[in-house]
């Protein structure tokens, strides 16, 4: 695996690495995962990262991953994170603003295949996958969000998620509720989202078949791309 060591528009607070299998592009271009850990989201997640790049996902994918800026102490013990309406004063840049960074010097350097670019967040990073796949600059055509809490009046309108596919994955004995999740599912769903909603056992964080489970995730997020009405749509 190759893990390149990164800073978006030369900014040390704009950290990413990417990863990905040697070998030559394929020829459509490169299927990318945007991963925003949870926890810390700070670069000694970087190896599980790798992880996910080697035993969730085939060939011809790139995966980057951003690292959380550190805007203050407090901020970085309650939010993570942070975006426009997070009330984070010292911030100097939002998350949305970060990926937006990323995505295009990823871009300049690699030819991408548009129609498989996906996020992955869990738990702190879970609200920023909502919020990305609500942007609509972002290009982003899949989502998995896992263990995470939803608060609909923290992100931009609903109605963005028509016709956008989203993999909620949470355990019923999370310390977060499960009605969180839920809800996230029917509000999506109501607006003309593609919602599926699976469950695993043993409470808060990745359990059992991690890598099994995430290749799951994006094998259905993949399905959801190669739908002629939905790959159709996409430029």
């Amino acid at each position: 695996m190759k893990v390149q060591d990164l800073c978006a528009e030369g900014d040390e607070k704009k950290q990413y690495f990417v990863i990905y299998r040697l070998g030559p592009p394929p020829d459509q271009g490169w299927r990318t995962l945007f991963v925003l850990p949870g926890g810390s989201g700070d670069t000694q997640f970087q190896p599980f990262v790798t992880r996910i790049a080697k035993n969730a996902l085939p060939e011809g994918y790139l995966v980057v991953q951003l690292v959380a800026p550190v805007w203050s102490a407090k901020q970085a013990q309650n939010i993570v994170w942070p975006d426009d309406k997070s009330g984070v004063p010292e911030m100097k840049f939002s998350t949305s603003e970060f990926f937006l960074a990323v995505r295009a010097e990823v871009a300049k350097a690699h030819k991408l295949d548009p129609r498989y670019c996906f996020t992955l967040t869990w738990s702190s990073s879970g609200m920023s996958g909502y919020a990305l796949s609500l942007l609509p600059e972002s290009g982003i055509t899949g989502t998995f969000v896992a263990m995470s809490v939803f608060h609909p009046t923290m992100l931009p309108p609903l109605t963005a998620a028509k016709g956008h596919p989203y993999f909620i994955y949470h355990s019923p004995q999370d310390f977060i509720p499960i009605a969180q999740p839920q809800t996230a599912r029917d509000a999506l769903q109501k607006t003309g989202a593609t919602v599926e909603f699976q469950t695993y056992e043993g409470g808060h964080g990745w359990r059992g078949n991690v890598f099994g489970d995430i290749r799951k995730g994006v094998e259905w997020l993949e399905k959801q791309q190669a739908k002629p009405a939905r790959a159709s749509s996409i430029k």
